[in-house]
């Protein structure tokens, strides 16, 4: 605006001025015409020559530019680090939430892994009976085993679960663990539903447990047995007789 009003200021003056003579200070109107003098070549009262503008208002431009480009530039680079600090943070979250997402995941996949452990074939085939038991089998054989011989020696509750294997790869008997435990008639705990009972509440020991996945991979002290009681024959195995 400053160089805009020079610029004006300098036009009018030379529109204004008719005849410049040197060393003259002034120029009047002709006579009678009653116009004011015009502006003066020289500087006069502080107020710029046409010489004076025309060296002034391009060194300002220039000034000018040159300031305006010093912002621009400024500028530019607050921007710049403005942007590289938000892509830095975007990645620095992008790469935290796939760390959280794969520890999630991974979580995920033990639990799953544990849950189908828990649930599928806890023992794949026995030694030498070639029978497939589940962890569901397990479980049921280790609560017959404690139901019927918890108050034994090891050694007797490993045989009660022999007695089971060897009935359900007899022939004579159905062939499945749950079949044979449950056959009408035979386990005085399946008959009565203590079971049932000891089966729903977890109430069977480790000992118990042990025995039967003992007896499930083929382990058998009373060979081709496939009774016991508290009679007076057969093999004795703390009180009872297997046969």
């Amino acid at each position: 605006m400053k160089q805009y009003k020079k610029f004006i200021a300098m036009m009018s003056a030379v529109t204004m001025c008719t005849v410049t003579v040197p060393g003259f200070d002034s120029l009047a109107a002709q006579p009678g015409s009653g116009a004011a003098p015009v502006m003066s070549l020289n500087q006069r009262e502080g107020e710029w020559t046409l010489e004076t503008l025309l060296r002034e208002i391009p060194d300002e431009a220039l000034k000018d530019t040159k300031g305006a480009a010093e912002k621009a530039k400024t500028l530019y680079i607050v921007n710049k680090k403005e942007e590289e600090k938000k892509a830095q943070e975007e990645a620095r979250k992008k790469a935290e939430e796939e760390r959280l997402a794969q520890e999630e995941a991974q979580a995920a996949e033990e639990a799953r892994v544990q849950a189908e452990m828990q649930t599928q074939t806890a023992v794949s085939w026995s030694q030498d009976a070639g029978v497939q038991a589940s962890w569901d089998d397990q479980t049921l054989l280790a609560a017959l085993i404690y139901c019927e011989a918890g108050n034994q020696p090891y050694e007797g509750q490993v045989a009660v679960g022999a007695v089971v294997m060897n009935r359900v790869k007899s022939g004579a008997y159905p062939n499945t663990i749950s079949e044979v435990i449950y056959q009408p008639g035979q386990f005085g705990p399946a008959m009565t539903g203590w079971l049932d009972s000891v089966l729903a509440s977890g109430g069977y020991t480790d000992t118990a447990m042990q025995a039967a996945a003992d007896a499930l991979a083929g382990s058998n002290p009373v060979g081709d047995c496939m009774s016991f009681g508290n009679g007076n024959w057969g093999i004795q195995i703390g009180d009872h007789y297997f046969h």
